[in-house]
């Protein structure tokens, strides 16, 4: 399980997250949905360690990862994690940035699991190109293939279709649909819109200026888009 226990963070004495509450069972997929300023993308750091909370606990897997004023680091957590952009290495072919994340396994592991990894996230061919020589919706996959590469327990998404067209967008759900059912993978996606959370997750949480406003299935979730 992995579960918020009245989290908070301020940035310079602003606060961004107020008293979050909320548990994703294993496997599951949960959606952060709210405007712009509603605590979405700090919530995603703070469960990948990036970022400390003021107050609160962070479980995950049966293990208190963060409590107020510490953090256990990223590194420990089983966590991957995809940006909105990419944030691939410019200087790595794709072959090293899906690598990056498999250094503690033995070479003939690290080359299965990067074959194993590619192939799944459609990127077989790709392997000695650089991020200037992707277009955008193969760079996203790309940045979702590193996060795999290492087999984390949970995945966090933060806004991940962001600039891709309708048929990209399409593929990329159905690409992480498929990776949660082969792996079992906890996810936290991370969306202004509804009908993209309701493609992706079983829950929602919906946030506003830090606080959770609703939590539930979408069918219970007001029918609305949280647009900038």
């Amino acid at each position: 399980m992995m579960a918020l226990h009245s989290v908070s963070k301020s940035f310079d004495g602003v606060p961004v997250v107020r008293e979050v509450t909320f548990e994703v069972a294993s496997g599951m997929a949960v959606a952060l949905v709210g405007p712009s300023g509603a605590g979405k993308t700090t919530i995603l750091r703070l469960l990948a360690g990036l970022e400390v909370p003021d107050r609160g606990d962070i479980i995950l897997n049966g293990r208190v990862m963060s409590r107020g004023g510490w953090a256990c680091p990223p590194h420990e957590r089983g966590v991957g994690m995809v940006f909105q952009r990419p944030a691939l290495w410019p200087h790595l072919s794709v072959r090293r940035n899906v690598q990056f994340g498999l250094a503690g396994l033995k070479r003939v592991d690290a080359e299965e699991r990067l074959r194993d990894t590619l192939r799944l996230t459609h990127l077989e061919g790709f392997e000695e190109r650089y991020p200037h020589q992707l277009s955008g919706g193969e760079a996203q996959r790309v940045a979702l293939a590193r996060a795999l590469a290492p087999r984390p327990s949970i995945l966090l998404l933060d806004e991940p279709l962001v600039g891709l067209d309708v048929e990209l967008n399409r593929e990329m759900i159905e690409l992480i649909q498929g990776i949660r059912q082969r792996f079992g993978t906890t996810i936290v996606y991370v969306t202004h819109y509804l009908s993209e959370a309701e493609a992706v997750a079983d829950t929602m949480v919906v946030l506003r200026q830090g606080r959770v406003e609703q939590v539930g299935s979408w069918q219970g979730i007001h029918s609305r888009e949280f647009e900038e």
